[in-house]
């Protein structure tokens, strides 16, 4: 695949490169729409199996866009649920939006609900009716990442800037993303990402920014006279507590 062709992707979130065979395996049919190279080519594939080779249906009109569109089908006689819960998606596609600065995704549900939200089914669209549909984009990244996770809470912040930074090493092939803000709650709130998946059980990107986070606020404390010879060093709970943060790394070999 081109995640190891060298260069068809910058990082990746998965390790083994199958996402599309995976799906396919647990599909009853897939169908690929490929605009590329000034042309439109498709191919279908029912139970596994391709049901038509790779076919170019036209060439591209001036100014279309190009991309790919998978649509695929469940396979019921795997999953005892096949119906996507708009909201799951939604949250998972806002992350990825935060994580990645500048990036557009649009989630629309095609499905048809009356304005109770509940699900009509066999009927035109008409009045009455709705789709659901969000864009999100953040030209921030996760600067507006914290600052969407502080108002959420409904805290009261310590100062109004979140403050922001990232650094990047080419030769190791890693960048980090860090944006951070307190606020007048008590606990803390750190989220960290490696390659935009959740870390939910931290990791030497976490363990780092903690560490360094303590151990900098020590020494500006000592350096600027808030510590004195004799008084302890601050605890991490204490340079953390209200703390609202978001680490993002990527790697190119995770």
């Amino acid at each position: 695949g081109g995640k190891f062709g060298g260069g068809g992707y910058a990082v990746s979130g998965g390790l083994h490169g199958v996402g599309i065979s995976v799906v396919n395996a647990l599909s009853t049919g897939i169908n690929v729409e490929v605009r590329r190279q000034g042309a439109l080519y498709h191919q279908n594939f029912e139970n596994q199996q391709a049901v038509t080779p790779l076919i170019k249906d036209r060439e591209l009109e001036e100014g279309e866009e190009t991309g790919t569109s998978v649509t695929f089908w469940a396979d019921p006689q795997i999953f005892e649920v096949t119906e996507y819960d708009y909201e799951t998606l939604r949250a998972r596609f806002q992350q990825m939006a935060f994580l990645n600065k500048g990036l557009k995704i649009t989630l629309t549900d095609e499905r048809t609900y009356d304005y109770a939200g509940d699900e009509v089914a066999g009927e035109e669209e008409g009045a009455g009716q709705q789709h659901q549909s969000v864009t999100y984009q953040y030209p921030n990244g996760i600067k507006d990442y914290v600052d969407y996770l502080v108002k959420g809470k409904k805290v009261q912040p310590v100062e109004d800037e979140v403050i922001d930074f990232e650094s990047e090493d080419l030769e190791q092939g890693i960048s980090v993303e860090i944006a951070m803000q307190w606020t007048r709650a008590y606990s803390e709130s750190i989220h960290s990402f490696a390659n935009t998946i959740t870390t939910t059980e931290g990791g030497t990107h976490e363990e780092g920014f903690r560490s360094a986070l303590t151990g900098l606020i020590n020494r500006y404390a000592r350096e600027k006279g808030l510590l004195k010879e004799k008084d302890e060093n601050l605890s991490g709970d204490d340079v953390r507590e209200g703390l609202t943060a978001v680490v993002s790394v990527k790697l190119t070999v995770p």
